[in-house]
C-alpha cells in the first residue's frame, strides 16, 4: 500500500507542477460555465421547469459540471496508449507492482489536485453571481464526495479500457474521438440526461457515462434520497467494479499478445 500512497502523490505533485495550466484551465472552466448559463437563463425565462429541474437546479448542474470536467477527465488521457505505440509498456509490464492499480492511485492524486485546484474556484464563481443550490446538510456533503470518488474510478476504468485498445488497434485515436463525442452527450455532461426525450433517457442511463456526470450532480443537489441514494451509489460501484474487472481481462490477453509478439 506504501508503493501505491507514494503514486497517488507523484499524481498529484506532476498536476501541481503546471500552475500556469491551472489558472488558464480554471478561467476557460469558468468563462465556458457562463456561456452555458446564458442559455439555460434563456430557456427558464420562457418556461419554469424542465426535467424536475428548476433554474436554480440547472445553473447549479452547470457550475458543478464544470467544477467535475477535470476531476473525472472525460476525454484527453492517452498515457498509457502512447506506452504501447511507443513500447514503453514492455518495461512497465515486467515491474513488480500491479499496472492496473499504478495507472488508478496515479489518477486518483491527479483528481484530487483538479477537484481542489479546478474544481472549487469555478463553482465558486457561479455561487457568487447566481443562485447556486448546496447539500443540505455535512452529510449530503459526504455522499456527494463518495460519489466522485466512484466517478473517477468509473471514469478511469473506461479510459483504461479505451487506451489498451491500442494493442490491437493501428489507430486508436479514432476510437477515442468516437467515444469521446458519446461519453459528452450521455454523461449529461453537454445537457442534464433529465432533459432528453424519455427513450433517450433511458438508454443514457442504462449505461455507466451516467455515472461519471449526471448521479453526482443529482446527488448533490439532492434529487436522491433513502433506498433511491444508496441505489445510485450501488450502481456507480457496480459500475466501476465490472469495468475495472474487463480492463484486467484486456490486461491479461494484451499482456499475451505482448509475449507471443516479441513486444
Amino acid at each position: 500500500m506504501q508503493l501505491y500512497w507514494e503514486v497517488f502523490l507523484r499524481g498529484y505533485r506532476r498536476y501541481a507542477t503546471y500552475r500556469a495550466a491551472t489558472i488558464a484551465g480554471v478561467f476557460t472552466n469558468t468563462m465556458f460555465g457562463f456561456f452555458r448559463a446564458a442559455v439555460l437563463v434563456a430557456l427558464f425565462a420562457a418556461r419554469d421547469e424542465v426535467g424536475g429541474y428548476d433554474l436554480s437546479d440547472a445553473l447549479t448542474f452547470i457550475f458543478v459540471g464544470q467544477g467535475l470536467l477535470m476531476t473525472v477527465y472525460l476525454w484527453g488521457w492517452w498515457d498509457i496508449a502512447l506506452q504501447i505505440r511507443s513500447g514503453d509498456i514492455v518495461t512497465d509490464l515486467t515491474r513488480p507492482f500491479d499496472f492496473q492499480g499504478y495507472w488508478l492511485s496515479m489518477d486518483l492524486g491527479r483528481a484530487v489536485y483538479h477537484a481542489i485546484f479546478r474544481g472549487i474556484p469555478p463553482f465558486v464563481v457561479g455561487a457568487i453571481v447566481f443562485d447556486l443550490r448546496l447539500p443540505a446538510d455535512v452529510i449530503g456533503w459526504l455522499v456527494f464526495v463518495l460519489s466522485v470518488v466512484l466517478a473517477v474510478v468509473v471514469s478511469f476504468a473506461l479510459r483504461f479500457i479505451l487506451n489498451l485498445s491500442a494493442f490491437w488497434l493501428l489507430d486508436y485515436r479514432g476510437v477515442g474521438a468516437l467515444v469521446s463525442g458519446v461519453w459528452t452527450v450521455l454523461s449529461g455532461f453537454a445537457i442534464p440526461i433529465s432533459f432528453f426525450p424519455e427513450g433517450l433517457q433511458i438508454l443514457a442511463r442504462a449505461l455507466p457515462f451516467a455515472a461519471v456526470i449526471q448521479v453526482p450532480i443529482d446527488i448533490f443537489l439532492g434529487k436522491y434520497q433513502g433506498i433511491e441514494l444508496l441505489g445510485m451509489l450501488a450502481g456507480q460501484l457496480g459500475w466501476a467494479l465490472a469495468l475495472l474487472a474487463l480492463g484486467r481481462l484486456m490486461l491479461g490477453a494484451a499482456t499475451r499478445r505482448v509475449v507471443t509478439q516479441g513486444g
